[in-house]
């Protein structure tokens, strides 16, 4: 199984990118997207479960839409109004984690390699 991740890029702040997850193999229960900032933790961003429920950090709710397209067994993250602490490296998952831990990056057995947002002001 295999996660590839693009779409990143150098944006002004206020403006728009989509990120685009590809997976090839089986499938999962959740996919989700993480960052890393430079000099701070992987944090969650937001994830995508099964059943097309959606998760999302609180400081992206109503700027970001996770999404998923079972049938190209894609992941994409729309993401608008993006603010300079939005600079981050951009990371897709894939995993079973249980409902209640889904925000956590241990629930997530597959990692894309990551895709670099930059947000200028």
């Amino acid at each position: 199984v295999q996660l590839q991740a693009s779409g990143g890029g150098l944006v002004q702040a206020g403006g728009s990118l989509r990120l685009t997850c590809t997976a090839s193999g089986r499938t999962f229960r959740s996919y989700a997207w993480f960052r890393q900032a430079p000099g701070k933790e992987r944090e969650f961003v937001a994830a995508f479960n099964y059943n097309s429920d959606t998760y999302y950090t609180d400081s992206v709710k109503g700027r970001f839409t996770i999404s998923r397209v079972h049938t190209k067994n894609t992941l994409y993250l729309e993401m608008n109004s993006l603010k300079l602490e939005d600079t981050a490296v951009y990371y897709c998952a894939a995993g079973d984690p249980i409902l209640s831990s889904i925000r956590a990056s241990a629930g997530y057995r597959v990692w894309g390699q990551g895709t670099l947002v930059t947000v200028s002001s």
